[in-house]
């Protein structure tokens, strides 16, 4: 054999030695990675179209993007902890990780509020720009990680209703006494024009309404809306929702069980909240033609707001904003960073999208 073969035979066999201790190194790693089973208590029925569906859909996704190694069970509000009790759960690492959306902590840290939705606040695009782009991410996490839990935005909806009234709302005073079940900053607006909001879980609202207990709710969008019966209670539905115009979802984590993972696992589950982001929103968009079809079809009243409320309601809004931000220094951090991206923001969206 000249040199020049024995040269070749010798690089051959080096690229098969180099191939097949890289496929060792690749075994290896699947091998040795952490076998992970982790509880996720939900705030959301897994039968509740996208607030609940969405995150029932983490267990077989992000058990087929791991291979298995990372297993989430799905569990059912109220099994392991109260839906309102997660966030504390949690962060002592009695539960290992949880289902949610941000805004039900505001008692924990009302800065997150604003990662939930914000009132006359961002179109989905808009949002998820600030969030991964804009700085809403960095603050996200350390806000959370002061809890000792890493929080994923893991899900997204489409722009919710306003809500279900028994009477016509035809002015601003029409709020005053309203009993209203509310979410977020928006229950801290109508309270600003003497409404009465208060919290009420989702399964609770509809017995509410019947009794009598609140006035009004507002709760999702028209298909999740239309599946909890509120049309057959209140009679008068109200849009657009200048409270949630996008509102993202979360998987929360316990900041050591999400240490204790391996980089490629972590890698794993943030690529399926990625892409459970994406399904949210296509999803959310798609099902909410037939719905208002159907609400119609009920009897139910459908109104727009007059411009002369909205403003109002904005008013209120500036008012709510900027005593939180007074208050309450992460608040203050979040928003500033909210309203510096779309001001920015602003000079792309008037000119880059067409105008109905």
């Amino acid at each position: 054999m000249d040199i020049k073969k024995s040269v070749t035979v010798f690089l051959g066999g080096l690229l098969c030695l180099t191939t097949a201790c890289n496929k060792l190194a690749n075994t290896t790693t699947q091998e040795t990675a952490p076998e992970t089973h982790w509880r996720m208590s939900s705030t959301y029925p897994s039968s509740l179209i996208q607030l609940g569906t969405l995150g029932k859909r983490l267990e077989s996704e992000i058990a087929h993007v791991s291979g298995g190694t990372v297993t989430l069970e799905f569990v059912e509000p109220g099994v392991l902890a109260p839906p309102f009790e997660i966030f504390d759960a949690i962060s002592y690492g009695a539960i290992e990780a949880g289902w949610s959306t941000p805004g039900y902590w505001a008692g924990k840290e009302p800065a997150l509020q604003l990662f939930s939705s914000v009132p006359f606040g961002p179109s989905a695009p808009e949002y998820l720009g600030w969030f991964d782009f804009g700085g809403g991410k960095e603050l996200f996490e350390e806000i959370y990680h002061k809890h000792n839990i890493h929080s994923i935005i893991c899900g997204m909806t489409p722009p919710e209703a306003s809500g279900w009234f028994k009477k016509e709302i035809k002015t601003i005073d029409d709020f005053k006494g309203l009993k209203i079940r509310f979410f977020g900053l928006g229950a801290k607006v109508l309270e600003e024009v003497g409404a009465a909001p208060q919290l009420i879980a989702g399964g609770e609202i509809y017995q509410a309404l019947e009794l009598g207990t609140i006035d009004a709710t507002e709760y999702a969008m028209p298909a999740v809306d239309y599946k909890m019966g509120f049309y057959e209670v209140a009679n008068h539905y109200y849009f657009p929702g200048w409270h949630q115009q996008s509102t993202f979802f979360e998987l929360m984590i316990n900041l050591d069980k999400w240490n204790s993972l391996s980089e490629t696992q972590q890698h794993q589950i943030n690529t399926v909240c990625a892409a459970n982001v994406r399904y949210g929103i296509s999803e959310g968009e798609a099902l909410q033609a037939e719905a208002i079809v159907n609400i119609e079809k009920a009897g139910v009243q459908i109104h727009t707001w007059s411009p002369e409320i909205l403003s109002e309601l904005r008013t209120a809004w500036d008012k709510v904003a900027t005593e939180l931000a007074e208050n309450n220094p992460d608040f203050k951090r979040a928003w500033v960073s909210l309203q510096t991206f779309r001001e920015t923001y602003q000079g792309w969206a008037s000119r880059g999208y067409l105008k109905e």
